[in-house]
């Protein structure tokens, strides 16, 4: 019989086992043997790197539109803002200190429309961007879609300095050192056997590497710490680097992240997606919120520019 468990996350982040059987892969498309045929928990190995980069964004929604369209109808749309930047980690000092940020406005409004957003009495201003697709959640997905690619163009950046962890999946896949981190299982991806693997892993240990077809990464599952009265799956990520990597420098990489990740990873009295949330990525988010500006004024300048133009 299963045992029941309360998860540790706050329940308005979602959970970090959130399974979803249309994400999942074909199947016969995992392939497990990439680097061992041998299933076992893997230590991790810290190689001594001086300093690690993490990129993350945070977006939020800033206000609902309705375009007052006689032939369509009320049409829907919204205004979002997100910003992303990346905070370093430097090993020697030891101290971390944000490195970049970068914040974007955007109207988003249906394919095929034709207005443009007015000023906004805001810097940065209002860029006007389309949503494709007729459904609800579609303004949404592009201000998340513009978001992904903001941070995958940063770290893609910043991954000619030195290692880079980003938080979520990859959205590039270009051979540079760069790792994704995903926080929640959405999939299991794994056999049975495999699977009990990675219940057993201890804090420090991995997996061997897997890859699965038509994704084009490597993936291996971390465990970033003990949760006390936690499922086998409770303090685990999933990372990922892009399979155009020689599968040496992948294996490196993954000892490293085993070794370093539970380092960082976050405690339930000071972030409510402990341990998965990493500690500088919860400082970054902190910062980039600051940075966006207070929901309430910014409402208010969309109102009166909004206002504005009408009135005009």
């Amino acid at each position: 019989m299963s045992r029941i468990f309360v998860e540790g996350w706050a329940p308005s982040y979602g959970a970090p086992l959130d399974p979803d059987e249309a994400l999942a892969p074909a199947e016969g498309t995992v392939d497990a043997a990439v680097e061992t045929s041998s299933w076992a928990p893997i230590d991790g190995e810290d190689d001594g790197i001086d300093a690690v980069t993490f990129v993350d964004g945070v977006r939020r929604i800033d206000a609902r539109l309705i375009l007052e369209d006689p032939d369509a109808g009320p049409v829907p749309g919204l205004c979002g803002t997100f910003a992303v930047g990346a905070v370093t980690w430097d090993r020697a000092e030891p101290r971390s200190r944000i490195v970049a940020e970068r914040i974007e406005r955007w109207a988003v409004l249906p394919a095929g429309r034709e207005e443009i957003f007015p000023d906004v009495d805001l810097r940065p201003g209002y860029g006007t961007m389309a949503a494709h697709g007729d459904d609800p959640s579609a303004p949404v997905r592009a201000l998340q879609s513009a978001m992904r690619s903001a941070e995958a163009h940063l770290a893609a950046a910043l991954s000619q300095e030195g290692f880079v962890i980003a938080d979520g999946p990859l959205a590039e896949l270009a051979p540079r050192p760069v790792v994704g981190t995903v926080k929640s299982h959405r999939v299991m991806y794994l056999d049975p056997e495999r699977n009990r693997v990675v219940g057993a892993l201890a804090r420090g240990q991995r997996t061997p590497l897997f890859t699965f077809g038509g994704y084009a990464r490597y993936s291996w599952y971390v465990r970033l710490a003990d949760v006390p009265d936690g499922h086998a799956w409770s303090g685990v990520v999933r990372c990922e680097a892009a399979q155009t990597l020689p599968i040496a420098d992948v294996i490196a990489i993954a000892g490293r992240t085993a070794a370093l990740l539970p380092i960082v990873a976050s405690e339930a009295h000071v972030d409510p997606r402990a341990p998965q949330n990493l500690v500088p990525i919860g400082g970054l988010e902190r910062v980039l919120r600051h940075r966006i500006g207070d929901p309430g004024l910014v409402l208010r300048r969309l109102r009166e520019a909004v206002s504005e133009r009408r009135a005009s």
